[in-house]
């Protein structure tokens, strides 16, 4: 019998690190058998992005038509543009017994936690707004308007962090990776998980 892959969601506000510590866990052992669910969104491609890679870029329109047609397992405006996660996409990585992490925000959380009940969820935090608000800015991206904008946002992300199951805190990148990784690891080795591998071996104690 395949074991099923786990549905990981990660959220955390903009500028915590998320997509580093993501990138750089893909690189480890426990990361390999992971892949990231590409997202479909409506916002401009920066110059650092690669379409089919960090997103899907389509404009508003085809949004619109994709979430007629029922496409979307979740979706979600941020800052006036269209995020979304694609449902076949999903379903196809996990019945091959692939994990999958979706960098989603609390709002997709949400959706997903309403059809999807086997999805484990994290959130990742900054040591403080303050540092948050330095990093924002140490990355050159955006205005003094925008950062403002996104540590607002920010505030009430965080008010939604008791709805996931693990909490990460990225004060210290090597500690939150091996807390990434240990996580990972126990939802492989959950009961939940191991019963659909070893079905036959668990029914022979009790014969």
């Amino acid at each position: 019998m395949i074991q099923l892959g786990t549905f990981f969601i990660i959220s955390a506000p903009s500028g915590t690190g998320k997509s580093s510590l993501i990138r750089n866990f893909l690189k480890t052992k426990t990361g390999k058998n992971i892949r990231i669910s590409i997202s479909h969104t409506t916002r401009l491609k920066r110059k650092t992005e690669k379409e089919g890679k960090d997103y899907y870029f389509i404009n508003k329109s085809e949004f619109h038509n994709m979430i007629k047609k029922n496409i979307f397992l979740e979706y979600a405006i941020i800052l006036n543009q269209y995020y979304g996660t694609s449902k076949n996409v999903i379903k196809d990585f996990i019945s091959k017994g692939i994990d999958i992490f979706l960098d989603i925000d609390w709002q997709g959380a949400q959706q997903i936690r309403k059809n999807f009940s086997q999805v484990k969820s994290i959130f990742m935090l900054p040591p403080s707004i303050e540092e948050l608000y330095i990093r924002l800015k140490n990355r050159g991206q955006n205005s003094e308007k925008e950062i403002i904008q996104r540590i607002n946002m920010s505030l009430l992300e965080v008010s939604h962090c008791h709805e996931y199951d693990y909490l990460i805190i990225n004060d210290d990148f090597k500690k939150a990776l091996n807390e990434l990784a240990a996580i990972v690891i126990a939802e492989r080795l959950s009961i939940r998980n191991k019963k659909k591998i070893q079905e036959k071996l668990i029914k022979n104690y009790f014969i």
